[in-house]
Protein backbone atom coordinates (compact mmCIF):
# COMPACT_ATOMS: atom_id res chain seq x y z
CA UNK A 1 0.00 0.00 0.00
CA UNK A 2 1.42 3.08 -0.92
CA UNK A 3 2.27 5.44 1.61
CA UNK A 4 2.47 9.04 -0.64
CA UNK A 5 1.00 11.57 1.03
CA UNK A 6 -1.60 13.63 -1.32
CA UNK A 7 -2.30 17.05 0.59
CA UNK A 8 -6.30 17.66 -0.76
CA UNK A 9 -6.00 14.58 -2.79
CA UNK A 10 -5.02 16.30 -5.34
CA UNK A 11 -4.30 13.82 -8.52
CA UNK A 12 -6.16 11.02 -6.96
CA UNK A 13 -8.31 9.39 -8.99
CA UNK A 14 -11.17 8.18 -6.73
CA UNK A 15 -14.11 6.85 -9.03
CA UNK A 16 -14.82 6.51 -12.60
CA UNK A 17 -18.05 8.81 -13.42
CA UNK A 18 -20.26 8.92 -17.04
CA UNK A 19 -21.34 12.35 -15.86
CA UNK A 20 -19.03 15.39 -16.51
CA UNK A 21 -15.48 15.49 -18.34
CA UNK A 22 -13.08 18.63 -17.84
CA UNK A 23 -9.80 19.46 -20.02
CA UNK A 24 -7.98 21.80 -17.94
CA UNK A 25 -5.56 22.83 -20.33
CA UNK A 26 -7.93 22.69 -23.33
CA UNK A 27 -10.74 24.99 -21.38
CA UNK A 28 -13.28 22.40 -22.20
CA UNK A 29 -16.22 20.74 -20.32
CA UNK A 30 -19.02 18.29 -20.99
CA UNK A 31 -21.88 16.64 -19.45
CA UNK A 32 -22.21 13.06 -20.92
CA UNK A 33 -20.76 13.87 -24.11
CA UNK A 34 -22.13 17.35 -24.45
CA UNK A 35 -20.32 20.54 -25.04
CA UNK A 36 -20.84 23.73 -22.14
CA UNK A 37 -21.48 25.45 -25.27
CA UNK A 38 -24.21 23.53 -26.61
CA UNK A 39 -25.83 22.77 -23.96
CA UNK A 40 -26.09 26.42 -22.38
CA UNK A 41 -27.12 27.86 -25.69
CA UNK A 42 -29.34 25.14 -26.41
CA UNK A 43 -30.89 23.28 -23.78
CA UNK A 44 -32.85 24.29 -20.80
CA UNK A 45 -31.98 23.57 -16.90
CA UNK A 46 -34.71 20.85 -17.15
CA UNK A 47 -33.64 19.23 -19.86
CA UNK A 48 -29.63 19.14 -18.37
CA UNK A 49 -31.51 17.81 -15.02
CA UNK A 50 -32.86 15.17 -17.21
CA UNK A 51 -29.46 14.46 -19.55
CA UNK A 52 -27.70 14.30 -15.65
CA UNK A 53 -30.02 11.85 -14.30
CA UNK A 54 -30.98 9.71 -17.18
CA UNK A 55 -28.32 9.43 -19.54
CA UNK A 56 -29.84 10.94 -22.46
CA UNK A 57 -31.21 14.20 -23.70
CA UNK A 58 -35.42 13.56 -23.56
CA UNK A 59 -37.48 13.74 -26.75
CA UNK A 60 -40.90 16.19 -25.82
CA UNK A 61 -43.07 13.57 -24.38
CA UNK A 62 -40.37 12.42 -21.82
CA UNK A 63 -39.61 16.30 -21.24
CA UNK A 64 -43.32 17.31 -20.69
CA UNK A 65 -43.50 14.66 -18.13
CA UNK A 66 -40.67 15.07 -16.50
CA UNK A 67 -40.93 19.08 -16.18
CA UNK A 68 -44.33 18.58 -15.10
CA UNK A 69 -43.57 16.04 -12.22
CA UNK A 70 -41.13 18.95 -11.14
CA UNK A 71 -43.77 21.41 -11.24
CA UNK A 72 -45.43 19.04 -8.79
CA UNK A 73 -42.99 19.00 -6.58
CA UNK A 74 -42.52 23.04 -5.66
CA UNK A 75 -45.03 23.30 -2.87
CA UNK A 76 -42.96 23.43 0.64
CA UNK A 77 -44.83 22.51 4.03
CA UNK A 78 -45.91 24.83 5.68
CA UNK A 79 -44.16 23.58 8.66
CA UNK A 80 -40.62 23.75 6.49
CA UNK A 81 -41.55 27.02 5.66
CA UNK A 82 -42.31 28.61 9.15
CA UNK A 83 -38.66 26.91 10.15
CA UNK A 84 -37.21 28.75 7.27
CA UNK A 85 -38.95 31.93 8.44
CA UNK A 86 -37.78 31.56 12.01
CA UNK A 87 -34.37 31.42 10.57
CA UNK A 88 -34.90 34.59 8.53
CA UNK A 89 -35.72 36.07 11.13
CA UNK A 90 -32.18 35.46 13.64
CA UNK A 91 -30.59 36.71 10.52
CA UNK A 92 -28.85 32.68 9.91
CA UNK A 93 -26.59 32.75 6.70
CA UNK A 94 -28.36 31.83 3.81
CA UNK A 95 -26.52 28.72 3.05
CA UNK A 96 -26.88 28.00 7.05
CA UNK A 97 -30.60 28.06 6.17
CA UNK A 98 -30.66 26.10 3.21
CA UNK A 99 -28.85 23.57 5.09
CA UNK A 100 -31.49 23.47 7.74
CA UNK A 101 -34.16 23.51 5.53
CA UNK A 102 -33.40 20.31 2.89
CA UNK A 103 -32.29 18.50 6.21
CA UNK A 104 -36.20 19.25 7.33
CA UNK A 105 -37.59 18.40 3.82
CA UNK A 106 -36.72 15.07 4.86
CA UNK A 107 -39.08 14.42 7.66
CA UNK A 108 -41.80 15.41 4.99
CA UNK A 109 -40.80 13.12 2.19
CA UNK A 110 -42.95 10.35 0.89
CA UNK A 111 -40.29 8.23 0.60
CA UNK A 112 -38.15 8.99 3.79
CA UNK A 113 -38.07 5.30 4.59
CA UNK A 114 -37.45 3.92 1.86
CA UNK A 115 -34.28 1.59 0.84
CA UNK A 116 -31.72 4.62 0.60
CA UNK A 117 -30.32 2.60 -2.38
CA UNK A 118 -33.59 1.99 -4.59
CA UNK A 119 -32.68 4.33 -8.00
CA UNK A 120 -36.66 5.01 -8.19
CA UNK A 121 -36.87 6.28 -5.02
CA UNK A 122 -33.68 8.41 -5.41
CA UNK A 123 -35.25 10.05 -8.70
CA UNK A 124 -38.04 10.93 -7.05
CA UNK A 125 -36.50 12.27 -4.02
CA UNK A 126 -33.87 13.95 -6.08
CA UNK A 127 -36.91 15.49 -8.29
CA UNK A 128 -38.50 16.84 -4.87
CA UNK A 129 -35.03 18.60 -3.28
CA UNK A 130 -34.11 20.25 -6.71
CA UNK A 131 -37.85 21.58 -7.23
CA UNK A 132 -38.51 22.53 -3.45
CA UNK A 133 -34.88 24.78 -3.21
CA UNK A 134 -36.42 27.51 -5.43
CA UNK A 135 -39.21 27.87 -3.01
CA UNK A 136 -36.89 27.56 -0.25
CA UNK A 137 -34.25 30.27 -0.91
CA UNK A 138 -36.67 32.63 -2.63
CA UNK A 139 -39.02 32.42 0.24
CA UNK A 140 -35.57 32.51 2.99
CA UNK A 141 -35.08 36.02 1.52
CA UNK A 142 -38.61 37.51 1.06
CA UNK A 143 -39.34 36.23 4.63
CA UNK A 144 -36.01 38.19 5.97
CA UNK A 145 -36.88 41.97 3.60
CA UNK A 146 -39.74 41.61 5.40
CA UNK A 147 -42.44 40.26 2.45
CA UNK A 148 -44.42 36.84 2.09
CA UNK A 149 -43.40 33.85 0.72
CA UNK A 150 -44.82 33.99 -2.75
CA UNK A 151 -46.30 31.03 -4.87
CA UNK A 152 -45.13 29.09 -7.25
CA UNK A 153 -46.48 29.54 -10.49
CA UNK A 154 -47.39 26.33 -12.54
CA UNK A 155 -46.51 27.68 -15.90
CA UNK A 156 -43.21 29.18 -15.75
CA UNK A 157 -39.97 27.31 -15.97
CA UNK A 158 -37.23 26.53 -12.98
CA UNK A 159 -35.71 29.50 -13.35
CA UNK A 160 -38.32 31.85 -14.13
CA UNK A 161 -40.54 30.80 -11.37
CA UNK A 162 -37.60 30.95 -8.95
CA UNK A 163 -36.98 34.82 -10.15
CA UNK A 164 -41.15 35.08 -10.08
CA UNK A 165 -40.56 33.70 -6.40
CA UNK A 166 -38.07 36.00 -5.58
CA UNK A 167 -39.38 39.09 -6.85
CA UNK A 168 -42.90 38.78 -6.90
CA UNK A 169 -42.97 39.25 -10.57
CA UNK A 170 -42.65 37.74 -14.32
CA UNK A 171 -38.89 38.15 -15.51
CA UNK A 172 -38.47 39.23 -18.80
CA UNK A 173 -37.62 37.18 -21.26
CA UNK A 174 -33.38 37.72 -21.41
CA UNK A 175 -33.51 37.36 -17.94
CA UNK A 176 -34.84 34.02 -17.55
CA UNK A 177 -33.08 32.57 -19.93
CA UNK A 178 -30.00 34.33 -18.39
CA UNK A 179 -30.61 32.85 -15.18
CA UNK A 180 -31.40 29.29 -17.15
CA UNK A 181 -28.43 29.70 -18.64
CA UNK A 182 -26.54 29.98 -15.67
CA UNK A 183 -28.08 27.38 -13.43
CA UNK A 184 -26.61 25.12 -16.87
CA UNK A 185 -23.24 26.19 -16.37
CA UNK A 186 -22.96 25.33 -12.29
CA UNK A 187 -24.84 22.13 -12.67
CA UNK A 188 -21.83 19.29 -12.53
CA UNK A 189 -18.35 19.46 -12.46
CA UNK A 190 -16.49 16.57 -11.55
CA UNK A 191 -15.73 15.43 -8.12
CA UNK A 192 -15.70 18.83 -6.37
CA UNK A 193 -15.32 19.48 -2.77
CA UNK A 194 -19.13 19.03 -2.75
CA UNK A 195 -19.62 16.04 -4.53
CA UNK A 196 -16.68 14.59 -2.77
CA UNK A 197 -18.28 14.84 0.41
CA UNK A 198 -22.15 13.70 -0.94
CA UNK A 199 -20.34 10.57 -2.31
CA UNK A 200 -18.53 9.86 0.98
CA UNK A 201 -22.17 10.36 2.77
CA UNK A 202 -23.49 7.89 0.34
CA UNK A 203 -20.89 5.42 0.54
CA UNK A 204 -22.26 4.74 3.86
CA UNK A 205 -25.61 3.85 2.40
CA UNK A 206 -26.92 6.89 4.12
CA UNK A 207 -29.83 9.08 2.34
CA UNK A 208 -30.34 10.93 -0.53
CA UNK A 209 -31.27 13.77 1.59
CA UNK A 210 -28.38 13.25 4.52
CA UNK A 211 -25.72 13.53 1.12
CA UNK A 212 -27.47 16.91 -0.31
CA UNK A 213 -26.97 18.52 3.16
CA UNK A 214 -23.63 17.14 3.60
CA UNK A 215 -22.74 18.88 0.33
CA UNK A 216 -24.34 22.11 1.02
CA UNK A 217 -22.45 22.14 3.76
CA UNK A 218 -19.34 21.91 2.31
CA UNK A 219 -20.28 24.29 -0.68
CA UNK A 220 -20.77 26.81 2.29
CA UNK A 221 -17.24 27.40 2.54
CA UNK A 222 -15.54 30.56 1.21
CA UNK A 223 -12.98 28.60 -0.88
CA UNK A 224 -15.63 26.71 -2.45
CA UNK A 225 -19.23 27.98 -3.10
CA UNK A 226 -18.54 31.99 -1.75
CA UNK A 227 -16.07 33.01 -4.57
CA UNK A 228 -18.76 34.55 -6.99
CA UNK A 229 -19.96 36.52 -3.25
CA UNK A 230 -16.87 37.63 -3.14
CA UNK A 231 -16.28 38.75 -6.41
CA UNK A 232 -19.32 41.06 -6.49
CA UNK A 233 -17.94 42.49 -3.04
CA UNK A 234 -14.86 43.67 -4.70
CA UNK A 235 -15.92 44.63 -7.46
CA UNK A 236 -18.44 46.93 -5.81
CA UNK A 237 -15.42 47.99 -3.75
CA UNK A 238 -13.78 48.77 -7.06
CA UNK A 239 -16.44 50.93 -8.29
CA UNK A 240 -16.30 52.84 -5.22
CA UNK A 241 -12.54 53.79 -4.98
CA UNK A 242 -11.20 57.17 -6.59
CA UNK A 243 -8.99 54.87 -9.17
CA UNK A 244 -9.29 53.12 -12.27
CA UNK A 245 -9.79 48.97 -12.40
CA UNK A 246 -5.94 48.19 -12.73
CA UNK A 247 -4.85 50.99 -10.12
CA UNK A 248 -6.77 49.24 -7.98
CA UNK A 249 -5.93 45.64 -8.69
CA UNK A 250 -2.27 46.73 -8.26
CA UNK A 251 -2.68 48.44 -5.23
CA UNK A 252 -4.34 45.34 -4.02
CA UNK A 253 -1.68 42.77 -5.11
CA UNK A 254 0.61 45.40 -3.43
CA UNK A 255 -0.92 44.90 -0.22
CA UNK A 256 -0.87 41.08 -0.50
CA UNK A 257 -4.60 40.85 -1.32
CA UNK A 258 -6.32 38.47 -3.27
CA UNK A 259 -7.98 39.02 -6.32
CA UNK A 260 -10.90 36.88 -6.38
CA UNK A 261 -12.28 34.97 -9.45
CA UNK A 262 -8.99 33.87 -10.53
CA UNK A 263 -7.75 30.63 -10.93
CA UNK A 264 -9.13 27.19 -10.65
CA UNK A 265 -8.00 23.65 -9.43
CA UNK A 266 -8.44 22.06 -12.42
CA UNK A 267 -8.22 24.84 -15.34
CA UNK A 268 -5.15 25.90 -16.50
CA UNK A 269 -6.62 28.89 -19.14
CA UNK A 270 -10.26 30.59 -18.89
CA UNK A 271 -13.04 28.71 -17.10
CA UNK A 272 -15.14 28.16 -20.35
CA UNK A 273 -18.16 28.78 -18.09
CA UNK A 274 -16.50 32.06 -17.73
CA UNK A 275 -16.53 32.88 -21.65
CA UNK A 276 -19.96 32.25 -21.73
CA UNK A 277 -21.31 34.27 -18.62
CA UNK A 278 -18.98 37.32 -19.96
CA UNK A 279 -20.86 37.45 -22.55
CA UNK A 280 -24.09 37.41 -20.78
CA UNK A 281 -22.79 40.14 -18.42
CA UNK A 282 -22.11 42.54 -21.20
CA UNK A 283 -25.68 41.71 -22.79
CA UNK A 284 -27.15 42.56 -19.65
CA UNK A 285 -25.06 45.41 -18.95
CA UNK A 286 -26.27 46.75 -22.76
CA UNK A 287 -30.16 46.44 -21.87
CA UNK A 288 -30.03 48.25 -18.88
CA UNK A 289 -28.08 50.98 -20.05
CA UNK A 290 -24.67 50.66 -18.66
CA UNK A 291 -21.81 48.03 -19.15
CA UNK A 292 -19.99 49.52 -16.32
CA UNK A 293 -19.99 45.86 -14.61
CA UNK A 294 -18.49 43.91 -17.95
CA UNK A 295 -15.84 46.21 -18.95
CA UNK A 296 -14.52 46.68 -15.33
CA UNK A 297 -14.22 42.71 -15.19
CA UNK A 298 -12.75 43.14 -18.55
CA UNK A 299 -10.05 45.49 -17.59
CA UNK A 300 -9.08 43.31 -14.36
CA UNK A 301 -9.36 39.96 -16.39
CA UNK A 302 -6.84 41.67 -19.17
CA UNK A 303 -4.38 43.00 -16.65
CA UNK A 304 -3.87 39.67 -14.68
CA UNK A 305 -3.80 37.77 -17.50
CA UNK A 306 -0.88 40.03 -18.93
CA UNK A 307 0.72 40.61 -15.40
CA UNK A 308 0.36 37.53 -13.78
CA UNK A 309 -0.82 34.61 -16.69
CA UNK A 310 -3.88 34.16 -14.91
CA UNK A 311 -7.43 33.66 -15.74
CA UNK A 312 -10.76 33.85 -14.15
CA UNK A 313 -12.98 31.36 -13.48
CA UNK A 314 -17.06 30.71 -13.28
CA UNK A 315 -17.77 33.06 -10.33
CA UNK A 316 -15.70 35.89 -11.74
CA UNK A 317 -18.20 36.54 -14.09
CA UNK A 318 -21.49 34.88 -12.49
CA UNK A 319 -20.95 38.00 -10.12
CA UNK A 320 -21.99 40.78 -12.02
CA UNK A 321 -24.69 38.67 -13.89
CA UNK A 322 -26.69 37.83 -11.01
CA UNK A 323 -26.13 41.74 -9.52
CA UNK A 324 -27.46 43.19 -12.84
CA UNK A 325 -30.40 40.87 -12.66
CA UNK A 326 -31.15 42.17 -9.01
CA UNK A 327 -30.19 39.01 -6.74
CA UNK A 328 -28.98 40.01 -3.51
CA UNK A 329 -24.96 39.25 -3.04
CA UNK A 330 -25.39 37.05 0.09
CA UNK A 331 -27.52 34.37 -2.13
CA UNK A 332 -24.97 33.90 -4.83
CA UNK A 333 -23.80 30.65 -2.92
CA UNK A 334 -27.34 29.02 -2.60
CA UNK A 335 -28.04 29.63 -5.89
CA UNK A 336 -25.01 27.73 -6.80
CA UNK A 337 -26.77 24.82 -4.96
CA UNK A 338 -29.53 25.05 -6.44
CA UNK A 339 -27.98 24.22 -9.59
CA UNK A 340 -25.73 21.73 -8.44
CA UNK A 341 -28.21 19.99 -6.29
CA UNK A 342 -28.04 17.97 -10.23
CA UNK A 343 -25.05 17.09 -10.15
CA UNK A 344 -24.93 15.97 -6.63
CA UNK A 345 -27.99 13.57 -7.11
CA UNK A 346 -26.04 12.19 -10.28
CA UNK A 347 -23.39 11.33 -8.61
CA UNK A 348 -25.49 10.12 -5.76
CA UNK A 349 -26.78 7.97 -8.02
CA UNK A 350 -23.44 6.44 -9.61
CA UNK A 351 -22.27 6.11 -5.67
CA UNK A 352 -24.80 3.59 -5.12
CA UNK A 353 -24.87 1.56 -8.13
CA UNK A 354 -20.90 0.86 -7.56
CA UNK A 355 -20.68 1.53 -3.73
CA UNK A 356 -17.35 0.69 -1.61
CA UNK A 357 -17.57 2.62 1.86
CA UNK A 358 -14.85 5.55 1.34
CA UNK A 359 -12.29 5.63 4.34
CA UNK A 360 -9.03 6.86 3.17
CA UNK A 361 -5.93 6.76 5.40
CA UNK A 362 -3.84 9.87 7.71
CA UNK A 363 -0.26 9.28 8.44
CA UNK A 364 0.31 9.18 12.08
CA UNK A 365 2.98 11.69 12.82
CA UNK A 366 2.21 11.96 16.59
CA UNK A 367 4.60 10.99 19.75
CA UNK A 368 5.12 7.32 20.43
CA UNK A 369 5.97 5.40 23.53
CA UNK A 370 4.51 8.03 26.25
CA UNK A 371 4.50 6.90 29.68
CA UNK A 372 0.72 6.69 31.36
CA UNK A 373 0.40 8.44 34.49
CA UNK A 374 -2.74 7.97 36.75
CA UNK A 375 -4.32 11.17 36.91
CA UNK A 376 -3.34 12.23 40.51
CA UNK A 377 0.38 12.15 39.76
CA UNK A 378 -0.05 14.46 36.50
Amino acid sequence: MSDDLKKGLEGVLVTESELSKINGDAGKLIYRGYTIEDLATGASFEEVLYLLWHGHLPNEDELDAFTDAMVGERHVDDDVLQTVEQLAAADENPMAALRTAVSMLAAYDPDAESDPTDEDVNLRKGRRITAKIPTVLAAFTRFRDGQDAVTPRADLGHAANFLYMLNGEEPNEILAETFDMALVLHADHGINASTFSAMVTTSTLSDLHSSITSAIGTLKGSLHGGANQDVMEMLKEVDEADQAPIDWVKDALAAGRRVAGFGHRVYNVKDPRAKILSERSKELGEAAGSTKWYEMSTAIEDHLEEEKGLAPNVDFYSASTYYQMGIPIDIYTPIFAMSRVGGWTAHVLEQYGDNRLIRPRARYVGPDNQDFLPLDER
